[in-house]
């Protein structure tokens, strides 16, 4: 389990602007599943080597896992076709 978490200005703006209540509580579910299991994302890979995605419908929440520290950064929450 995660002791820290932190979130990007670009993951907060995101998720405010978020307006289906479904998918914020899509978002809150995968968010506790992430702090328990940091691991459960897809690796990336190439230029955002080091980050992890999970899918929710048609959206993705990005994250970066410091395994030493642990502490994760919640980075961003876009849909799929601005990958």
């Amino acid at each position: 389990m995660v002791v820290r978490f932190e979130e990007t200005n670009k993951f907060t703006r995101a998720i405010k602007k978020i307006k289906d209540n479904s998918i914020k509580e899509q978002v809150k579910k995968q968010i506790i599943k992430i702090m328990d299991k940091p691991e459960i994302g897809k690796p990336m890979r190439f230029g955002r080597k080091g980050t992890r995605e999970v899918y929710i419908s048609s959206f993705r929440l990005s994250y970066f896992y410091f395994k030493n520290e642990n502490k994760l950064i919640f980075l961003d929450f876009y849909h799929k076709n601005k990958q």
